[in-house]
């Protein structure tokens, strides 16, 4: 007895299916007789095959006969089950987590955790418990009582890690923590060695930028948390500012955190002096904006041997009037342009003058909606000084006044002088006018200078481009502090001791390798780089359990994965992820799941 495919063609169009045929001996020879009409199987895969031709041989009273010279699926195992008591279970979520795990693995996480953190006393490997910190970080960011309490138990990570959900708890995902932060320093240098290994990445040109981030809560045992300049728009806050160092591929190399009040230019040496204690002597060019440019730190890097290309305060580009007044600038992309230009004082370094038109109209109707605004608040300022009722006669209330529209509309307050005098008008009564002078140099120079940045550089032999394309690397960092903020929940900070908290920033910044990683292996793939929208997308894929009543009496509990839609089978198919689908067999006759050695040592799944 065995499957036969048959094909039929009707009006132009082809069409298949399958019939079950034995062979049979008649009085004319040996004939075949159609048993049954499978019509068309799904896929008609491999088990599936198998699976049809092994009911076959059952009807034939042939027991299944494995052919030893290739590799076949385990023959399906029968028994009748009650299909009206047939019922799920346990659904959870698998897609997420088994993205993060096949993250997880591919940069080698697995064995450095292993290999780190030694195995003592405790019931649950603290290498787990790192893994279960990091991809609840990656997946669903929540705080570690929000992840004992609701996100564990909801996902497959029990049979995947092999860590039960009552094992889950706050104290353990704390202490985990701890244990966590030594590790920081060996995680970089590790990082270093799997990124020259995935990607090729070299690390001769680095990018540096610096962030802030707030807390909740007065913060009184972190002596880092204090008020500073807030990039989260939250001055009220106490905060800590976090130094990142990237690849020019937006790979994430390190980190440090500094005090909230820490000015950034202060912040470049001892950075430098990290990275050259973490990785060796080794000439690198340094890529970073104009906050972090002072002479001292440019002439530290140059001391060390170091090559820099950073940003300049906008003040400098009065140094190169002569070079912005000629248009001899070079087109690169749509709406940039660039043109090298020698430093004035003669030095070896270089200047690239850089200017936008599209930005030089957009700075222009910012700075005009001020100016408009500016002057008519200070008409009727001017009005309140004359006026015939309560006119305003305190001179310093009035200044105050000044000094807030001034404040408020900065974009437009160089460009005026505002003075307050005292008049006798009318006669033998005294009042205050307001004296405003407009200079117009400084709108045309204004003018002149929108749209228009300058990069200053000690790299010898490139071209404007060239260097262009370099800066805009910072770009990757600003992504980075992005996705940290906002995708993997860096902000706000609720932990209140120093070492938890720069834990927690450490497991933010292990799930901000795992998205870069995975945004580059989506893009390697042709699927763009947009992981958030995958990360949905694998939710959906849940694992389940089937429980099959039997006429024996036992339930047959069989742990499956959900198959996924034909476009997620696509996205998983281009990405190289298999998911298991082979299901799992329990007989469980309390309806207790028994535990199954995890993904590391084995998938309950397959």
């Amino acid at each position: 007895m065995y499957l036969r495919r048959n094909r039929r063609k009707i009006n132009g169009e082809s069409y298949e299916y399958w019939t079950l045929v034995e062979s049979v001996r008649t009085s004319q020879g040996p004939r075949q007789r159609l048993v049954a009409a499978v019509g068309k199987l799904p896929g008609m895969n491999e088990e599936i095959r198998v699976g049809w031709e092994h009911i076959g041989e059952i009807l034939d009273g042939r027991a299944h006969q494995q052919d030893f010279l290739r590799a076949e699926p385990d023959p399906p195992q029968w028994a009748h089950v009650d299909a009206s008591r047939l019922r799920v279970e346990r659904l959870r979520s698998f897609g997420d987590v088994f993205l993060g795990l096949a993250l997880w693995g591919r940069l080698k996480l697995d064995r450095f955790f292993d290999e780190v953190m030694e195995a003592g006393r405790e019931e649950i490997a603290w290498s787990r418990i790192a893994c279960i910190l990091s991809l609840a970080r990656f997946c669903a960011p929540s705080s570690e009582l929000q992840i004992a309490d609701f996100w564990y138990g909801k996902t497959a990570l029990d049979d995947l890690v092999g860590v039960a959900a009552e094992k889950v708890n706050d104290d353990r995902l704390y202490r985990g923590l701890d244990e966590l932060l030594p590790h920081k320093d060996g995680l970089f240098r590790h990082f270093q060695k799997v990124y020259g290994e995935l990607f090729g990445t070299t690390f001769d040109l680095l990018l540096y930028d610096i962030t802030s981030t707030y807390f909740e809560g007065q913060g009184k045992l972190n002596p880092q948390a204090r008020h500073g300049y807030s990039r989260d728009g939250r001055p009220d806050c106490i905060q800590v500012c976090i130094a990142l160092v990237v690849t020019p591929e937006g790979l994430p190399l390190a980190y440090e955190v500094f005090d909230g009040n820490r000015a950034d230019v202060t912040t470049v040496e001892e950075i430098v002096e990290c990275m050259r204690d973490k990785y060796g002597q080794e000439r690198r060019t340094w890529v970073m904006d104009r906050g972090m440019v002072s002479e001292e730190n440019l002439e530290m890097l140059r001391h060390t041997g170091a090559s820099y290309l950073v940003g300049t305060p906008k003040s400098m580009l009065k140094r190169f009037e002569r070079e912005l007044l000629n248009e001899d600038f070079t087109h690169i992309e749509p709406g940039v342009e660039v043109k090298l230009c020698a430093a004035p004082d003669g030095s070896a370094e270089t200047y690239v003058l850089c200017r936008s038109p599209q930005r030089s109209q957009k700075e222009r109707a910012m700075r005009e909606r001020q100016v408009t605004r500016l002057e008519k608040e200070l008409a009727r300022l001017q009005a309140r000084c004359a006026a015939t009722k309560n006119p305003l006669r305190d001179t310093f209330k009035v200044e105050r006044r000044i000094g807030a529209l001034l404040a408020r509309y900065s974009r437009a307050a160089h460009l005026y002088e505002v003075n307050v005098e005292q008049t006798q008008d009318p006669p033998g009564k005294q009042r205050l006018a307001l004296r405003v002078i407009r200079h117009e140099e400084r709108r045309d120079w204004a003018e002149l200078a929108d749209g228009c940045y300058l990069l200053r550089t000690n790299l010898q032999g490139y071209s404007a481009e060239d260097l262009w394309r370099i800066y805009i690397g910072l770009t990757q960092i600003e992504d980075s502090f992005r996705i940290s903020k906002h995708d993997l929940g860096l902000r706000p900070i609720f932990h209140q001791k120093q070492d938890r908290t720069q834990a927690h920033i450490l497991v933010c910044f292990l799930a901000l390798v795992m998205w870069r990683t995975l945004q580059h292996w989506m893009s390697a793939s042709g699927l763009g780089q947009a992981p958030r929208k995958l990360l949905e997308e694998m939710a959906e894929i849940r694992s389940l359990d089937i429980l099959l009543p039997t006429a024996a009496g036992p339930e047959l509990r069989l742990r499956v994965v959900s198959r996924p839609e034909n476009h997620l089978a696509i996205l998983l198919q281009r990405l190289g992820l298999y998911l298991p689908n082979k299901p799992k067999s329990i007989q469980n006759v309390v309806e207790k799941i028994i535990p199954h050695p995890p993904i590391f040592r084995g998938n309950p799944y397959s």
